[in-house]
């Protein structure tokens, strides 16, 4: 089987989803967004998309015209039912590709955090992240696309994942974000960033390294999960 995913920033990779994804029986193929090929493929082709994340907004086309095309993509698989994962950005992708707004959140939620499940997501895989530390980085947010159930929120943004029947899950949070050494990029490429929210990068460092470990457990058990119950 195949599985393309979509890469907007280069450290922003599959992380800890990449084995379990390769253990399912997928090979994976980076598309970039530099690259001309970007979305130059059918959107009901790959066995799997991964729309991953990014410092831009879903409403930037006018800054960044791939975006355009992405949304035009994803609809259109989202039409067909293929299987489809959205991470962050990601995320907000799909739901503007469902005809949901995306907009600033007025809060910037950076750092280890739990996410609260209701009861449809303590009945989905995301029952492995139950109380478990996960990352987030992003300051926009999004309404719930219709036809879409809702998982999981937290004290400052309430749509933190969702999901379309069995084969679309998007995630607001980054469980895949690795968390070793190679955390070292996200805080190197988000310096301004985490500046100008005045993060200590010092205290998000410490952080990766205490919640990594189980962080990377759950987050492999989740996904291994979804995609087993995958409707191929």
């Amino acid at each position: 089987m195949k599985a393309v995913a979509l890469r907007h920033v280069h450290f922003e990779d599959l992380g800890s989803f990449a084995a379990p994804i390769a253990a399912a029986g997928y090979d994976v193929e980076y598309r970039n967004a530099d690259d001309p090929d970007f979305t130059a493929f059918t959107a009901v082709e790959p066995d799997l998309l991964v729309v991953l994340g990014g410092p831009i907004g879903v409403y930037e086309a006018g800054a960044y015209p791939f975006l355009t095309q992405e949304i035009r993509l994803i609809a259109e698989r989202l039409k067909a039912g293929r299987p489809t994962l959205g991470i962050c950005l990601g995320a907000q992708l799909i739901a503007a590709a469902s005809g949901a707004a995306v907009y600033p959140s007025d809060v910037k939620e950076i750092g280890f955090a739990p996410i609260m499940l209701n009861d449809a997501g303590r009945n989905s895989p995301l029952r492995h992240l139950q109380d478990l530390p996960v990352l987030h980085w992003h300051g926009d947010t999004y309404n719930l696309p219709r036809g879409a159930t809702h998982l999981a929120s937290t004290n400052l943004v309430a749509q933190q994942a969702f999901a379309i029947d069995t084969n679309v899950l998007a995630l607001q949070f980054h469980p895949e974000a690795v968390t070793g050494s190679e955390f070292e990029r996200w805080l190197v490429g988000h310096a301004v960033e985490l500046a100008e929210a005045s993060i200590d990068v010092r205290a998000l460092r410490r952080d990766a390294a205490r919640f990594g470990g189980e962080l990377r457990h759950g987050a492999v058990s989740m996904i291994s999960d979804w995609l087993q119950a995958l409707a191929v």
